[in-house]
């Protein structure tokens, strides 16, 4: 593997442990793509650094749990602006 990926799959790792930041973010703030993340935190990471694959996966896991209700969420507040719109 290539040293400038195997830094940048570090990089990624220890942003999103210290920040518990999602995907999306996590690829704005390194200008790469969702993909691209994903397959560095999930096929490269668990080669390079088991221990931080799993703080990784831990961190995912409950992103997973409560994306639901962030959406749900984000939905509410939406229409909440549109409806202040429109007063």
């Amino acid at each position: 593997m290539n040293k400038s990926i195997i830094k940048r799959v570090n990089n990624i790792a220890d942003y999103i442990i210290e920040t518990n930041a999602t995907i999306r973010k996590t690829a704005t703030i390194f200008k790469v793509s969702k993909s691209t993340v994903h397959k560095d935190i999930g096929e490269r990471l668990i080669i390079i650094d088991k221990n931080k694959y799993q703080k990784i996966k831990k961190i995912m896991n409950e992103h997973i749990e409560t994306r639901h209700i962030k959406g749900g969420e984000s939905t509410k507040q939406l229409f909440l602006r549109k409806k202040q719109l429109t007063l």
